[in-house]
């Protein structure tokens, strides 16, 4: 027992360290990033920094993938409540537990990622600030097959930097999420169309009635 307690303290203190260190350090790769890059002989994937990215952009993945972001700590109870009434047919993965998921852990799906993932979530929005949060997401989310980050996804569908993004164009990139290998933000379908249209009028919404103060100055 003492040396199974002192094995949970270490990793404890890992994990500490890990989540601490990327609060200050950019992830240079992740676990599925460097996967995908095996699979397909190479990705497209370039850092830049949270002011580099157009606002709409920042309050279009969360009005898509986590509109209460600002206002829970890392599991968002409603959400969750609503998917189990749901039966488990929608997702309940707040933004905060993605960046876990994509930077921390490995691909697919177990218990012992889960518990992980469980302990890692809170400990990450203690760490980081909520706009730190954002920006990882923001650089290492799947936009296409072998796109990585909100840089190389501007680039390849619209040729734009990414602070050049307009509402349109960031509500398209964030209506492929969270299935980018089906979804196309270039030629979208009549549902990623109407998808972006939707996350268009949310990203609008949280601007105005304060849901994306944390993560904007």
């Amino acid at each position: 027992m003492r040396w199974g307690l002192r094995g949970l303290l270490a990793l404890l203190v890992l994990m500490v360290f890990a989540i601490g260190l990327f609060a200050i350090v950019n992830p240079p790769t992740t676990p599925y990033i460097l996967s995908e890059s095996r699979r397909l002989g190479g990705v497209d994937h370039q850092w830049v920094n949270f002011d580099e990215i157009a606002p709409v952009m920042a309050r279009s993945v969360v009005a898509a993938e986590d509109a209460n972001y600002c206002l829970h700590w890392g599991f968002d109870m409603a959400e969750i409540r609503r998917a189990l009434d749901a039966g488990g047919r929608r997702g309940a993965s707040t933004i905060s537990q993605q960046v876990v998921k994509n930077v921390y852990l490995w691909p697919g799906r177990s218990w012992p990622r889960k518990a992980l993932e469980a302990v890692m979530t809170p400990m990450l929005e203690a760490l980081w600030t909520k706009r730190r949060i954002l920006e990882v997401y923001l650089n290492v989310a799947e936009f296409g097959e072998g796109v990585f980050g909100v840089e190389a996804a501007a680039r390849t569908y619209f040729r734009v930097a990414p602070d050049r993004l307009s509402a349109t164009q960031a509500a398209r990139l964030a209506a492929v999420l969270p299935d980018p290998k089906r979804r196309s933000a270039r030629k979208p379908s009549r549902f990623v169309a109407k998808r972006a249209r939707s996350i268009a009028d949310g990203a609008a919404t949280i601007a105005v009635d304060g849901r994306a103060a944390c993560f904007e100055d």
